[in-house]
């Protein structure tokens, strides 16, 4: 005994942490099924598979990349959630595997603006199956990549992007001036679900109050914005 109380002896924040992160993923994994069972998905085609066959192929690459997105943000707040895309974040579209995700059975949706969009191997028909959106080109998207953790998720290797870079791409999208008011809004709950998750990041983020203030304070209206 080294006169310490035992629950400070013990106490690791970094495991702690990571524990919060598996236990919030396979969490949304759960809610996944039970979704998929409501709606009589095929067993196999699941957001979880989905997950562990892309993160793995680009890990068997070699392409450098972190998770974002919903997945992300399910993992980095508290609040049970879950999402049907799962965004991943790259260097630059040069870097999307393209002819290893055709063989492993992914179908190429298109590329657009701010995304090359694909969908996952399943028996369903491809609207039913998991969408997979790599987004990439913008220094951003770099920087996220490159400061994004290794979580360990029931032997699941996921590079996880960090909370500061999550909050700063959750903000450059809800600024988006051709983003949906649905969307933006959403983008918004996000961040504030973020920070105050992660209080410490209020002054990690320049501006913060004056961005929030303006998403705030945009005329809401229906469908894109002109």
């Amino acid at each position: 005994m080294d006169g310490r109380p035992e629950a400070e002896a013990e106490y690791n924040p970094v495991v702690d942490e990571a524990d919060d992160i598996r236990f919030r993923l396979e969490t949304g994994f759960a809610l996944d099924r039970l979704w998929g069972q409501t709606m009589g998905s095929p067993v196999g085609d699941t957001k979880e598979g989905a997950l562990r066959s892309v993160t793995a192929l680009l890990e068997q690459a070699g392409v450098a990349y972190a998770l974002i997105g919903g997945v992300a943000v399910q993992m980095l707040t508290a609040e049970p959630r879950t999402t049907r895309d799962i965004d991943i974040a790259l260097r630059t579209f040069a870097e999307v595997p393209t002819g290893a995700l055709i063989a492993a059975g992914f179908q190429h949706v298109g590329r657009f603006a701010h995304s090359d969009n694909w969908v996952a191997p399943g028996t369903g028909p491809a609207r039913e199956r998991t969408p997979i959106q790599f987004a990439a080109d913008e220094a951003a998207f770099a920087r996220a990549v490159e400061r994004a953790q290794v979580i360990d998720v029931g032997g699941l290797l996921v590079r996880l992007v960090s909370p500061e870079d999550l909050v700063l791409l959750k903000l450059a999208a809800a600024e988006e001036p051709a983003r949906r008011a649905s969307k933006r809004q959403h983008d918004l709950g996000d961040v504030l679900a973020l920070l105050e998750e992660h209080p410490t990041l209020r002054s990690a983020v320049p501006d913060l109050d004056l961005r929030l203030k303006r998403i705030q304070e945009r005329p809401m209206r229906l469908g894109p914005e002109r």
